[in-house]
């Protein structure tokens, strides 16, 4: 078995270390702003003919995520690369310097930018400005704000408590009922209302509980714990093993429950109550076992029978499976876990991962691979990939 280690761990650095010089090869956007506008399927490079696919709007959940994926991978890779992790940190740097002004705005970041750098929403085809209340926030904050921490820390330390104060507003909002999940309709009261109470506000900042450990702040990662727990107290279906989107309802994202799983074991570090880790796997092995039907991990499956009712299968579940299933691994030592590790490494490699690309495929569905955006069109910029797999890196790491 150690030669799977040994090999996945190869296989990781070396598919990071291509999309990371693919992304650095790229002009920037506005000079600054990380540009993975490429269609996955052709490999041709969005234009502006394209549209809200093309380079003349900058997304704010990208640019967070890349932040976060560049300071990261930047740290990681200093001491197996320095011209690379010099490379990431001068493109760490350009960014940092664009996104923080951006949102010293008004305090936030928004989903989607025009070309003057204005926030816009889309009705149809059509462009048009979106609404800026100061009080809610939204998934671009929560990727602005763990990007800008990752970053200050790393290259401004006088700056990072003014971005510790931004991240702890964003988890604020979220425990104020002040989240706006959908960032395509217009930001306000009423439509926050109308939403459901998903787990993926927490789930996604959970994962800055792992953040401000690896920056020697494991004291402002109080939020973390209660996070978990709200979490597996509300939406965890002990019936199925998975945990559901809304409390009673029947929908599961089977890639956010894994999700969840893993940036609730990166964050406590191996120290975890027996009987939480057994939680935790149950959703991992659960989520893999009724999700991974057809070419990959479906992403919304019925909690009541266990079948899928979407048809499309997202490249990102499966790296994020490689995070989860290795860290339950290191601390359970079961066969399961290994086995779910062991499934999705040899799935993404083969079916998603274009080869010498640096990109995988976005979605296949059982016709295979598609044309088919859930969030944004701009490809992921070592974020759900490259985070992942630094995390099964470090794990075989800590294992020899």
């Amino acid at each position: 078995m150690s030669a799977f280690f040994a090999a996945a761990r190869q296989r990781y650095l070396a598919s990071n270390a291509q999309t990371l010089r693919w992304m650095l090869a790229r002009p920037p956007l506005h000079g600054a702003f990380v540009n993975t506008k490429m269609n996955p399927l052709s490999l041709v490079d969005y234009a502006a003919v394209d549209g809200w696919r093309g380079p003349d709007h900058v997304y704010g959940w990208i640019q967070g995520r890349a932040l976060e994926a560049i300071v990261t991978h930047a740290a990681a890779f200093d001491s197996i690369d320095p011209s690379l992790t010099e490379a990431l940190d001068r493109a760490g740097r350009r960014l940092y310097a664009a996104l923080d002004p951006l949102r010293a705005t008004d305090g936030h970041v928004y989903f989607c930018y025009d070309r003057a750098m204005q926030p816009i929403r889309f009705e149809g085809e059509v462009f048009v400005p979106q609404t800026r209340p100061s009080d809610i926030f939204t998934f671009s904050d929560t990727f602005a704000a763990k990007g800008l921490v990752a970053a200050a820390a790393r290259y401004a330390p006088a700056d990072l408590p003014r971005q510790l104060a931004a991240l702890e507003t964003v988890i604020a909002a979220i425990e104020d009922d002040r989240f706006q999940i959908d960032e395509k309709m217009p930001l306000s009261r009423a439509m926050l209302e109308a939403e459901a109470a998903d787990f993926g506000p927490r789930m996604i900042m959970l994962s800055a509980g792992a953040l401000l450990t690896r920056i020697g702040r494991r004291d402002r990662t109080a939020f973390a714990d209660r996070f978990i727990g709200h979490v597996i107290d509300k939406y965890f279906d002990p019936g199925s093993g998975l945990l559901r989107n809304v409390p009673g309802e029947d929908r599961c994202n089977v890639g956010h429950g894994i999700e969840f799983v893993g940036f609730a074991l990166d964050y406590l570090e191996g120290d975890v109550d027996p009987e939480l880790l057994r939680v935790l796997e149950t959703i991992l092995v659960s989520s893999f076992d009724k999700g991974f039907v057809g070419p990959g991990v479906r992403l919304v499956v019925s909690a009541a029978t266990g079948t899928p009712i979407s048809p499309y299968c997202p490249w990102w579940s499966l790296p994020e499976t490689i995070r989860s299933a290795s860290l339950c691994h290191e601390c359970s030592h079961s066969a399961q876990s290994l086995r779910v590790w062991q499934k999705a490494d040899e799935v993404f490699f083969r079916d998603y991962w274009r080869e010498g690309t640096g990109i995988a495929y976005q979605c296949l569905t059982d016709d295979g691979p598609i044309d088919y955006v859930p969030a944004t069109p701009d490809l992921d910029p070592g974020y759900h990939t490259g985070l992942s797999l630094l995390a099964a890196i470090d794990v075989v790491g800590r294992r020899s």
